[in-house]
């Protein structure tokens, strides 16, 4: 061999060994390295996106993200605060509350930030009954007739297609029917959500009246559309339980749905985001947008439903947002040299 050529072979093997130790350096350097995350969400697959993304950005820093874990968000705050879980991307503010408050609350439980705002929630009717018999509020179904309008069992009551026991919202119907004085006109059907909703949604398409609870974000409010399909059911007057008691629920257009307008937020076990400063600060700075949730929900509906098409939605979106995921991560990161 050349001096020359042994001059050069000597450089490129120097340059690869810098390179290799750059890059390893560069690993150890991400603040999750070694370190397991346990992600965890109820049963409603809706939530997976919202779940995954942020498992996403913990990847990105270096974190061991384990598959998600399905829990009703009652026992999840409990298991955060514990230790036996990381985060729930989906703890919903007010709603939430109790389940909060019985985990620890902020001694235990870390939530800061905002990610994603204006989830609303409520009960509906088909527009074609409400407007032939002039429906607007649901104290109006004390009245028998009206609330047989809605009888789907047969039994003279009418059924409202409702919420899932451990979601949260199934303790303010629960409230709402006894302080309302519906519970001899109502029946609050409870069971698997959305076989319930494809239910309501046949007998709708069958031309027969509806009433029943939803949300936003989620699938339901782009078949049954406010103000076309259907409505939204005011309630007499403000109440609600437990460490909602308080709050009014009356919105500033005046109208009043017996639910406050709720704000979605990550919820992280305490002890953990004091020890990795990074995870904390990906928690607190993670925006999404209650459309993109929306959207991805919607294509959940139309059969893109399998857990490897919501990975592809998921990487699709951080794709067509690399500059705000990668701000995130760079807030972390200086972050976890603070």
């Amino acid at each position: 061999m050349t001096t020359r050529n042994f001059t050069r072979s000597l450089l490129a093997t120097a340059l690869l060994t810098l390179g290799l130790a750059t890059h390893a350096s560069a690993a150890a350097e991400l603040p999750g390295k070694g370190i397991k995350v346990q992600p965890i969400q109820s049963a409603i697959a809706e939530e997976t996106f919202q779940t995954l993304l942020v498992s996403r950005g913990l990847e990105k820093l270096g974190f061991d993200v384990q598959p998600i874990k399905e829990i009703e968000p009652a026992t999840g705050h409990i298991a955060i605060s514990n230790g036996d879980a990381t985060f729930l991307a989906d703890h919903w503010d007010p709603l939430h509350a109790d389940f909060y408050k019985n985990g620890g609350g902020d001694a235990k439980l870390f939530r800061k930030g905002t990610y994603s705002g204006n989830a609303a929630q409520g009960y509906l009717i088909d527009k074609k009954t409400a407007d032939k018999y002039k429906i607007t509020n649901l104290g109006q179904l004390t009245d028998p007739k009206l609330a047989k309008l809605f009888d789907a069992t047969g039994d003279g009551k009418a059924d409202l297609t409702g919420c899932n026991p451990g979601w949260g919202c199934e303790g303010v119907i629960e409230h709402q029917l006894t302080t309302f004085k519906l519970r001899d006109t109502v029946t609050h059907s409870q069971g698997a959500y959305a076989a319930l909703m494809a239910d309501t949604i046949t007998r709708f398409k069958a031309g027969q009246p509806i009433l029943y609870y939803t949300w936003t974000p989620y699938w339901v409010s782009g078949v049954l559309r406010p103000g076309h399909e259907v409505v939204w059911l005011e309630v007499p007057f403000s109440s609600l339980p437990g460490e909602q008691a308080k709050l009014d629920t009356k919105l500033p257009n005046g109208k009043n749905y017996g639910f406050t307008i709720n704000t979605q937020r990550i919820v992280a076990n305490k002890a953990f985001t004091e020890q990795n400063p990074a995870a904390g600060k990906l928690f607190e700075v993670m925006q999404l947008p209650v459309a993109d949730i929306n959207a991805q929900n919607q294509r959940m509906k139309n059969g893109e439903n399998t857990q490897q098409d919501i990975a592809r939605h998921t990487d699709g979106w951080i794709k067509g947002h690399q500059k705000t995921f990668d701000s995130w991560i760079a807030q972390a990161l200086s972050a976890a040299k603070k």
